[in-house]
């Protein structure tokens, strides 16, 4: 008896997650907020947002999200007049179970979005932050349209997505008159990762689609809330820290990968490494500790939250790829306080390549080989996280939507063929051929398909 009830409400359980799936995910809301020239724009959903697309027009500004396996569940926030970036907000649904939101811009933008679990006081959310284009790019991206306009060709056959880099911001711990910890055989951990770095951003820079950013390159002493700032100038989307330290037991070996925590170290070696790195910038006379209310508040911060989240999916292929290289020193994921790894604003963590202090490991760490094989099984991790967290306008995103099947557009008030043309890049003369239209006259309710843009 007791069998048969388990089994009844297993299948309870079952056909209510299946009903859910069906069921897709439901936009709830958006909310608006503005710092300064920041917009965020913070969407509640009913569930996970398993895949968005977000891509930029012009003629005029526009920014587009399109969110698969969705649907209109609320009323969608306008912004006041004094906003500075948005002027209204447009949304529909899409055959095929899908939602298209269209931003309509007071100027161009750039844009970054992340998805966040539920934390007790909000439930899943996507996130888009807005801010604007500095006046150069802006103004190039302007001359280019009008010189595609003066070629006599429509803008909207000519028009291509051009995708950024991910930025990798590659810092090899230590540096200059720090030289870090030292083995038996002299070896200094300032040169072995210093040597890892320039591996890692040769392999970087050969990737489609990415670019490294080195914290530095030369035998030179940075201090630590400079690495932050450094990465932040070069507009990084990941930050990787490599090390190879000590510890005071020999015998500790293996690789390990470390993101940030504020609530205590993960272990004894954790919290001990940790002490050890942000001692560092004392000298250069700076004392870390004067700027812990400083740090608290950023920490306080919405985006923090989303940036350790981050931190965390990030590492985690890192520290799978580096398992393949030997024995690990900690099979998950560990965290501690490093103070390099407090950028607010940028998914951060510390690889630990070997301990320097292990005899074995650092013979190893001396071995051009070895560290080729680290640089090669950082990088996999990194393009993983990518793969699977593609950032928008990046080529990532573009592999990650070449799959898509066939769009088809159901036609709404105040759709025009033109709008629909450039809402979904391609051309005029395409959107007709495919539909057999003779002419632009559309009607509420049409479905059209869409070519391939």
């Amino acid at each position: 008896m007791e069998t048969i009830r388990l089994i009844a409400v297993l299948l309870i359980t079952l056909l209510t997650l299946t009903s859910s799936a069906l069921a897709g995910v439901e936009i709830l809301g958006a909310r608006l907020s503005s710092q300064e020239e920041m917009t965020r724009l913070v969407f509640d959903t009913s569930g996970p947002v398993v895949e968005h697309n977000i891509f930029s027009l012009d003629s005029p500004d526009r920014l587009v999200l399109d969110l698969a396996g969705t649907g209109l569940g609320g009323e969608l926030r306008q912004p006041d007049a004094g906003n500075p970036l948005l002027t209204r907000i447009r949304s529909g649904e899409r055959a095929g179970k899908s939602t298209r939101i269209v931003l309509d811009l007071k100027r161009k933008v750039r844009v970054k979005s992340f998805c966040l679990q539920p934390d007790g006081r909000y439930g899943h959310r996507l996130v888009v932050d807005l801010t604007p284009k500095p006046q150069q790019e802006a103004r190039q991206e302007a001359l280019s349209a009008a010189a595609r306009d003066l070629s006599g060709h429509p803008s909207v056959q000519q028009r291509s997505f051009k995708a950024r880099d991910v930025v990798i911001a590659i810092d090899a711990g230590h540096g200059g008159k720090d030289p870090g910890a030292i083995g038996v055989l002299g070896t200094r951990e300032k040169d072995v990762t210093l040597s890892i770095a320039r591996k890692l951003a040769h392999l970087v820079d050969q990737q489609a689609g990415m670019r490294a950013a080195l914290i530095r390159d030369s035998d030179r002493f940075v201090i630590l809330r400079d690495r932050i700032r450094i990465a932040r100038k070069h507009r990084a989307d990941l930050f990787v820290s490599i090390h190879a330290d000590a510890f005071h037991d020999r015998k500790v070996r293996g690789s390990s990968v470390f993101t940030l925590s504020e609530l205590g170290a993960s272990s004894e070696a954790a919290q001990w490494l940790a002490a050890r790195e942000n001692e560092v910038d004392l000298l250069a006379g700076i004392d870390l500790g004067k700027s812990n209310e400083e740090v608290a508040g950023v920490l306080m911060n919405m985006t923090q939250n989303m940036t350790m989240e981050h931190s965390l999916l990030a590492a985690k292929p890192v520290l799978e790829e580096l398992g393949q290289l030997g024995k690990m020193h900690q099979s998950r994921i560990q965290s501690a306080g490093f103070a390099v790894l407090k950028a607010p604003d940028i998914p951060s963590m510390l690889v630990e390549t070997a301990f320097i202090s292990n005899p074995q490991e650092e013979k190893r760490l001396r071995d051009p080989a070895f560290q080729q094989r680290v640089a090669e099984a950082i990088l996999n991790g990194v393009k993983r996280y990518f793969a699977a967290n593609p950032l928008p306008q990046t080529l990532f995103a573009m592999q990650n939507s070449s799959g898509a099947r066939s769009v088809r557009h159901v036609i709404e008030h105040g759709d025009t063929l033109l709008d629909i043309a450039r809402d979904y890049q391609v051309s005029l003369p395409s959107l007709r051929s495919l539909n057999q239209l003779r002419d632009d006259r559309i009607r509420v309710g049409q479905v059209l398909r869409i070519p391939e843009s």
